[in-house]
């Protein structure tokens, strides 16, 4: 029989990969874990099968609400209804390529959708409601754009894509509504971090299934574009318990996340095909110009030395296992491992 916990959250963004992991985290911790979902005419929830909970079942904590970040008074009437202790915007459009085609759309679910959540938690503590609401807003290493590394807290925005333009928004944003208005609203500045249920078109996780794929005999080629940029990739899962760790605080602030080493997206492809045992990766790579970004971000490193020393967190994934975990589950999910 469960013990009843009264501690609820309310996560945006829930299908992601962060969504997905950070759901796992505080069931684990024994919340009661609200989540909003896109309504689609195909399912939408693959990363979340693993904890669906009957609906008929007595006693369930795991809940899935339809909403939209574009959607004020939906958004608006579920944190009435919910009333959760913690709020988690992961919710975006997060693929900073994409946000070159579609700018318009991603100012408005990245940028605004942030705005939207926090003017509804403003009005909530206004009209008498009966919780503090805690705010994470996912905040994202691109707002850092052509800034020189190490980036931290204190280091100058300079985003170079509709996307980073979009989280700059969010960031100030929260850091207003906390100023303004006393909201315990926090920005976790996440560097890249990526996991097997990254989505397949983000670079790391289109390398590694495309080597399955070649692997498996579907595919004879990954078409990739700017393989110099450097980034400081991490393993998603230990990235939501910082951010779970931010909320747990008694004073609201912002932090960088990221391991403090970067390496080239050339590197993550030698280092993949190298444990993948296909040999010479260039014989399967080739530059497609399309996935050139009109303007690049061209080195990111995160100076996590705050979040070490405040939150107690840091990194425990280095970057060859990361590449090893996700080239594992992609050959595995090929039928070329055994599960």
């Amino acid at each position: 029989m469960r013990i009843k916990h009264d501690k609820k959250v309310l996560i945006f963004g829930i299908t992601g990969q962060d969504g997905s992991y950070l759901a796992e985290l505080l069931l684990k911790k024994d919340y009661v874990v609200h989540g909003i979902i896109r309504r689609a005419s195909t399912f939408n929830t693959g990363r979340l099968n693993h904890l669906y909970e009957d609906p008929h079942v007595r006693g369930r904590r795991f809940f899935l609400h339809y909403g939209d970040l574009a959607d004020a008074n939906t958004v608006r009437k579920l944190i009435n209804e919910i009333e959760p202790e913690e709020i988690y915007n992961l919710g975006a459009q997060s693929h900073v390529r994409v946000s070159f085609d579609i700018p318009e759309y991603t100012a408005n679910i990245t940028g605004l959708g942030a705005l939207r959540i926090l003017e509804a938690i403003k009005d909530y503590q206004k009209n008498g409601g009966q919780k503090q609401i805690k705010f994470y807003q996912a905040s994202s290493s691109e707002l850092f754009g052509s800034s020189p590394p190490p980036q931290n807290e204190k280091t100058l925005f300079q985003p170079r894509s509709p996307y980073g333009s979009a989280k700059a928004f969010a960031f100030y944003t929260t850091v207003n509504y906390r100023e303004a208005y006393g909201i315990f609203a926090c920005n976790g500045i996440l560097f890249n971090h990526e996991s097997p249920r990254r989505g397949e078109t983000f670079v790391t996780r289109k390398i590694t299934r495309g080597i399955a794929r070649i692997k498996a005999g579907l595919d004879k080629k990954i078409y990739l574009g700017n393989l110099t940029a450097r980034r400081d990739w991490g393993y998603a899962p230990e990235y939501m318990e910082a951010a779970r760790l931010m909320l747990q605080r008694s004073k609201a602030d912002d932090y960088v996340i990221g391991t403090g080493e970067s390496h080239s997206v050339k590197e993550f492809v030698e280092e993949a095909f190298k444990y993948a045992g296909l040999g010479n990766w260039k014989k399967y790579v080739e530059i497609d110009p399309r996935y050139f970004r009109p303007t690049e971000v061209n080195h990111l490193i995160a100076d996590a030395r705050k979040a070490r020393r405040i939150l107690g967190w840091q990194p425990q994934t280095k970057f060859k296992d990361l590449v090893k975990i996700m080239v594992e589950a992609d050959l595995k999910q090929h039928g070329l491992l055994k599960q």
